[in-house]
């Protein structure tokens, strides 16, 4: 399988050969290390992101919603045969959830001890893992900071809970991921994005969508297969043009309408996958006339 990922992307030789050691070498007793799955709209997004990673560089993956940066994640992370801990940023995140936090425990005779429990910053530290930062821009803009350290040359962390430095191992890499424009986001301060090298994810479109949904969803009929990459190409237009939301342009949500138009009619499907999600009744009926054109 890994010869089959390498050979469908332009990475330098001593690269491949890198990644070949690492899978014949690192053993992890982890569920945590990705997957193969990602479906990439150009070769090149995947090969600098390896070759960032690489040269020991941190990965931002911006796009849409919905457009598979999460699976390029898992995807990295199987290549580098190395586990991933993630974090799901959002404005209630602090400082314990990324480092860890104290707990109250109690041994074999019933005495009570604290003990720190490390957070997944620190366990991808000290284990040399990828850390996975997901909508780092849901963060509050006092927390991130915490990551400084972790994020430059320095690669390392104070822990307050524990007044430990936290230094990283050389396997260590960053990679995270942002939705820019969203209710609830901000931006990144320039001091934090010119830690990452930058990568935009966009959604796939034409032939590449098609056999994504082919060899991903539960839809086999090739007709209907054909109509719902129209669908795509059709929404995304829109969303270009800003009549409806990004997230009408999923290919989550696309995905899980070939899943369900392999059980029945496809306009119905649309309903319950895309349409209802949106709030806003002229975009509602907006993406139902479009699927009704096609589908009908």
């Amino acid at each position: 399988m890994l010869e089959h990922e390498l050979q469908k992307y332009p990475i330098p030789e001593p690269i491949q050969t890198k990644l070949r050691h690492l899978h014949d070498t690192e053993l992890f007793n982890h569920q945590s290390i990705g997957q193969v799955g990602y479906t990439a709209p150009d070769p090149t997004l995947v090969s600098d992101a390896i070759i960032a990673l690489s040269l020991g560089k941190n990965v931002l993956l911006k796009g849409p919603t919905g457009a598979g940066k999460t699976k390029l994640a898992e995807l990295l992370s199987y290549l580098f045969n190395r586990p991933m801990q993630s974090i799901n940023c959002s404005v209630d995140l602090d400082a314990e959830a990324l480092l860890g936090y104290k707990t109250l425990t109690y041994d074999a005779q019933n005495r009570a001890q604290i003990q720190f429990v490390p957070g997944p910053v620190e366990i991808a530290m000290t284990g040399g893992h990828f850390l996975y930062i997901d909508e780092i821009n849901m963060a509050k803009a006092e927390t991130l900071p915490i990551l400084n350290g972790v994020l430059d040359y320095r690669k390392q962390v104070l822990n307050p809970f524990t007044n430990q430095t936290i230094r990283a191992k050389e396997q260590f890499g960053v990679i995270a991921a942002i939705n820019e424009g969203y209710i609830g986001t901000t931006p990144l301060n320039e001091a934090l994005k010119n830690r990452f090298i930058v990568i935009e994810v966009p959604y796939l479109q034409g032939q590449a969508l098609y056999d994504l949904l082919k060899n991903q969803s539960q839809l086999m009929d090739e007709d209907l297969l054909q109509g719902f990459v129209t669908l795509s190409h059709d929404l995304l237009s829109k969303v270009e043009e800003g009549q409806i939301a990004e997230e009408a342009g999923s290919i989550r949500s696309l995905l899980d309408a070939c899943d369900l138009a392999a059980s029945i009619p496809p306009l119905r499907a649309i309903q319950r996958a895309i349409i209802d999600k949106l709030d806003d009744e002229r975009e509602k009926q907006a993406v139902h006339d479009i699927a009704e054109t096609i589908f009908a």
